[in-house]
């Protein structure tokens, strides 16, 4: 069973006991509790800090656990909030897009189904998955490092910052990188530099739902570029930039999300030159480079390493290959804009933390690391093979365009007519999170879609749970 769904079950039954206990009363022991429920001292710890931070049970050091005490409250007034309508609202009549925020696509593969729910919706590794260990060690090597709870420069670790310029290539310099807190940070740091309030923002169409989420909150009005299996293509990316102005294209080119295009060789120059032509930027979000699978084959270089004439702001991140809460990344830009990179995320967030770029450098320099690479590699493969055998075995429906090489998830096209909405919740029903297709077209889209991950599942046999839970769902709907 998952950890975090064996915590969940086991602080429920200790909140079903608690009325045996009278206030102040104590609990049984750790070693009792996970004597009785068969469950790691670590599901216990978690369990109870869970019923701590609800108030419901106090915890101290040496003496074990014990029923927290009723605490007496007064009744606080209901107010009338309503006036915030108009102060939200009142100062965006000049705006060219609104400046609301909807993060709907984003928490589809952010939030935790409930126990028991295949996850075919979420947007990282399976915890098993996850170089646990070696980033517990690197953690704890990188607190005792001299200086490490100090103020890192405002740019980041000059080391890390070389490491991040290597694995770029090409003529790519320390010098030119920035340490962000995570990919998505990265993202909203380069819309914000790139593009003032109003402006248009060319998106690969279908595109990540986060991104549409940073440039619509920054006012910016996200125009679609079409994409095939070979990635966006130029034509109309020229199209699109002659009749919009735009001045930033933000692409996936390597295993883009959600289809897993690449885009091809023949196609990455026409694309840095339409973009250097129109006197543009291109954002390349190099988001799972490091989700290679076992059968990819060399990749390509990123765009930023073919590129000297600083039209790439270049996104990399450490986030997918290790864990959520390892939030570790880097924009790479050359000129005048990379001082300007700088001075947003200085005014943002100062710096990311010191303790964390540490741990990054100790981990990415660890032995641990290629034969993580290695195991999910190997392991990403396995999965997607699984999951594409019972699709087409099980929901010979859904259309599979593209079998991708990389990343952890397939892009699925529904049959006409099929309502999307209805699918996802038919498949919730049946114990399967999905996610619908909608929410990554910046337009209406041409057909219904499903993206199904396959990352996030404890492995195979879930999988294929997974699929015949989302057959019956299909069968409901369909």
């Amino acid at each position: 069973m998952q950890e975090r769904s064996s915590v969940t079950e086991l602080a429920e039954r200790l909140r079903q006991e608690l009325d045996r206990y009278s206030p102040g009363g104590k609990l049984p022991s750790s070693r009792a509790l996970v004597d009785r429920f068969r469950v790691s001292p670590v599901t216990v710890s978690r369990a109870l800090a869970q019923l701590a931070a609800e108030g419901l049970v106090v915890t101290r050091p040496g003496a074990g656990a014990f029923r927290a005490r009723a605490r007496t409250t007064t009744a606080a007034a209901a107010g009338d909030t309503s006036w915030q309508e108009v102060a939200l609202s009142a100062d965006g009549a000049a705006d060219l897009v609104p400046r609301s925020v909807d993060a709907s696509g984003v928490l589809v593969s952010l939030a935790a189904p409930a126990p028991g729910v295949v996850e075919f919706n979420g947007g990282y590794l399976h915890p098993t998955l996850q170089p646990e260990r070696a980033m517990s060690a690197a953690l704890a090597r990188a607190g005792r490092r001299p200086g490490a709870w100090g103020r890192p420069p405002t740019e980041g670790l000059p080391e890390l910052r070389e490491w991040f310029a290597r694995n770029i290539g090409g003529a790519v310099t320390a010098a030119e990188v920035l340490i962000t807190a995570g990919g998505q940070s990265a993202l909203t740091t380069a819309l914000r530099a790139l593009a003032p309030p109003g402006a248009p923002v060319l998106v690969e169409s279908p595109t990540y739902p986060g991104m549409l989420a940073i440039a619509r909150s920054a006012g910016l009005r996200p125009v679609p570029v079409p994409v095939d299996a070979d990635g966006v293509k130029p034509a109309l990316l020229a199209d699109a930039f002659r009749a919009t102005g735009a001045r930033v294209f933000v692409c996936q080119p390597l295993f883009q999300n959600p289809t897993g295009a690449v885009l091809a060789p023949e196609r990455r120059g026409e694309v840095l030159r339409i973009a250097r032509e129109a006197g543009a930027f291109v954002v390349e979000d190099d988001f799972v480079r490091r989700l290679v699978h076992e059968d990819a084959g060399p990749l390509p270089r990123p765009l930023a390493a073919d590129d000297t004439d600083g039209v790439v702001v270049h996104v990399s991140s450490l986030t997918k290959a290790t864990s959520p809460s390892f939030r570790v990344s880097a924009l790479a830009a050359r000129g005048p804009v990379s001082e300007r990179l700088r001075a947003i995320q200085i005014v943002d967030t100062f710096f990311v933390p010191r303790p964390l770029q540490e741990a990054a450098l100790e981990l990415v320099g660890s032995p641990a690391w290629p034969r993580h690479l290695r195991t999910i590699s190997a392991e990403l493969k396995t999965r997607r093979d699984t999951m594409t055998t019972a699709l087409r075995l099980d929901l010979p429906e859904l259309g599979l365009p593209h079998i991708p090489s990389g990343g952890y998830h397939l892009w699925l096209r529904l049959p006409e007519g099929t309502d999307e909405t209805a699918l996802t919740a038919a498949a919730l029903r049946a114990g399967v999170a999905i996610t619908p297709g909608r929410p990554y077209f910046s337009a209406e889209p041409p057909a219904g879609h499903l993206r199904l991950s396959f990352a996030a599942v404890a492995g195979p046999q879930e999988i294929q749970e997974g699929v015949r839970r989302l057959r019956a769902a299909c069968r409901e709907v369909l």
